[in-house]
């Protein structure tokens, strides 16, 4: 077991926080848009 800490442990935390961050935003972004395109599809054939 290591007293000190260490720095990396932090970097990798970071980068995965902002790694799920990232795929959660592209994934409501598109789920969204995917949304808007449907009523505006909807909205054409009335």
């Amino acid at each position: 077991m290591r007293e000190t800490l260490d720095m990396m442990d932090f970097v990798y935390a970071a980068y995965a926080i902002c790694l799920i961050g990232t795929l959660a935003l592209a994934g409501w972004s598109f789920a969204t848009m995917r949304a808007a395109e449907k009523r505006r599809e909807e909205s054409r054939r009335k």
